[in-house]
């Protein structure tokens, strides 16, 4: 790759690589914080849910944002927004101050997260962005699951405050690396779609709120139906507005587009699963076996791990391939690796007895990452691109939130933390349902069209540029 690409890759793969980390790199570290910092239980849950919610609520605002304003430009002032929120959750006196920096984190990555992938396919030659695509894969895949490795082993050796003041000094580095090194971009012709976007952001806050609060207040909770309700219908009327508006943030004849609609739905329930199950194994861990978080985190490398090998090579056999099968297989081997975990647990369950489903898991989530983000990418013309990745980010983002409102419903409906029997006894039935998620969404992967017509997508979409309403 020339040295444009390589700088592009470095920058946006650091980028992403810490707005995915801080996701899950605070879970580990929560007691500590309780101890420091107080607060009741609740709390402690939106010292995480805050990052999720304003994260998932503006993705496609930040992409937008890029769009109109210039996406390095956008890019670099996410990143300073992310940077000192991190400072400020470092620095915080007490756990409201903390929960409020988190919020702000999620608003700097919602800017920067899915502009790396627009300015990385813009840096990356055409027939590169397979393995471009991959190695950040990696990267983003190895931030996911590493987290709770990452947080446990900072917070047990030096404190929790080091999970934040971790991305300071990367942060300060890449921002003025961004400046330089990327070139600057737009969207032609665009322009910011205030009701489309007042409409998604309200939509996306009432379904995530709903999902973050539906396991410790009930899903026919007041509080979580009058969500879950008014977010549904504000998100049906940003359909209804992408379908008729002349310029929406985002089109809805993009899902008219098979491969666009397809990888999205297999994104939503690929994180779904992956992201429910995560959460309880996670625990598992810890309170079943006994493991300390570092040590829980070492015993999740397997899974966590392997992104770093499976991801490079699905990329290049995206490249050859295509990415459709690249994406399917991806799936099924995720769906076979729960499925196995739900099928060895028990209160003592060895690690030998765990290890096929950790690789079988860790090679699938490492294969999804890179054919999913080109088959986003190729599905929409260049200058859709931008709201593309970011709806694509979203939509991941809510899979995220509703896998682990699903999962932890059913394990407790089934189970609970009362001893090790209890625990497993909500585990497998919640595993299972998350593996069933994965191989929902390889079905859904499935109905995406083969390579030649993945790739005709934008040449027709060029033809009718003019025309909002062409179908392709």
């Amino acid at each position: 790759m020339q040295p444009k690409a390589v700088w592009a890759l470095i920058i946006t793969g650091a980028a992403g690589f810490m707005a995915a980390l801080d996701n899950l790199v605070v879970t580990t570290a929560l007691p500590s914080i309780r101890k420091d910092l107080g607060g009741a239980l609740e709390e402690l849950e939106w010292t995480v849910n805050a990052y999720t919610l304003t994260f998932a609520v503006l993705l496609m605002f930040g992409a937008a944002l890029g769009d109109r304003f210039g996406r390095r430009k956008l890019f670099v002032t996410g990143l300073t927004i992310f940077t000192a929120a991190s400072a400020a959750a470092a620095l915080a006196p007490g756990i409201e101050a903390l929960i409020a920096a988190r919020a702000v984190q999620g608003v700097g990555a919602a800017i920067t997260m899915p502009l790396t992938l627009t300015l990385l396919t813009a840096a990356v030659p055409a027939g590169r962005r397979g393995l471009a695509y991959g190695i950040k894969g990696a990267v983003d895949g190895l931030a996911v699951v590493g987290g709770p490795l990452i947080g446990g082993t900072l917070t047990e050796h030096l404190s929790w405050q080091w999970i934040f003041w971790l991305n300071v000094p990367l942060g300060l580095a890449l921002i003025p690396l961004a400046r330089l090194r990327l070139d600057e971009s737009r969207a032609e012709n665009a322009r910011l779609d205030l009701p489309g976007t007042l409409l998604i952001s309200g939509g996306l806050f009432g379904v995530v709120y709903g999902l973050i609060n539906a396991n410790a207040h009930g899903w026919t909770s007041p509080q979580v139906l009058t969500a879950l309700i008014a977010g549904s219908a504000l998100i049906g009327g940003f359909i209804h507005h992408g379908f008729h508006n002349k310029r929406p943030i985002l089109p809805m004849r993009l899902f008219r587009s098979r491969a666009f609609a397809g990888i999205n739905v297999a994104s939503v329930f690929m994180f779904l699963g992956m992201f429910g199950s995560i959460f309880l194994l996670s625990q598992f861990l810890q309170n079943v076996l006994g493991h300390s978080p570092t040590e829980a985190g070492l015993r999740m490398l397997p899974w966590t791990g392997m992104p770093m090998i499976a991801a490079p090579l699905s990329g290049y056999l995206a490249d050859r391939v295509g990415s459709r099968p690249v994406v399917i297989t991806a799936l099924a081997l995720q769906a076979l690796g729960l499925a196995h975990f739900a099928l060895v647990m028990s209160p003592d369950v060895s690690y030998a007895a765990q290890l096929p489903g950790l690789i079988v898991s860790g090679i699938g989530m490492g294969l999804f990452f890179a054919p999913a983000a080109k088959l986003t990418m190729s599905s929409v013309r260049p200058a859709e691109q931008g709201i593309a990745s970011g709806a694509n980010n979203a939509l991941r983002e809510v899979g995220g939130a509703l896998g682990v409102a699903v999962l932890a419903s059913l394990f407790s409906a089934r189970g609970g933390y009362g001893s090790p029997q209890r625990f497993v006894d909500g585990l497998v039935p919640a595993l299972w349902a998350g593996a069933a998620a994965v191989a929902l969404g390889a079905a859904a992967a499935a109905l995406i069209p083969a390579r030649n017509a993945v790739r005709a997508v934008p040449a027709a979409a060029r033809r009718d540029i003019s025309h909002p309403t062409a179908r392709y």
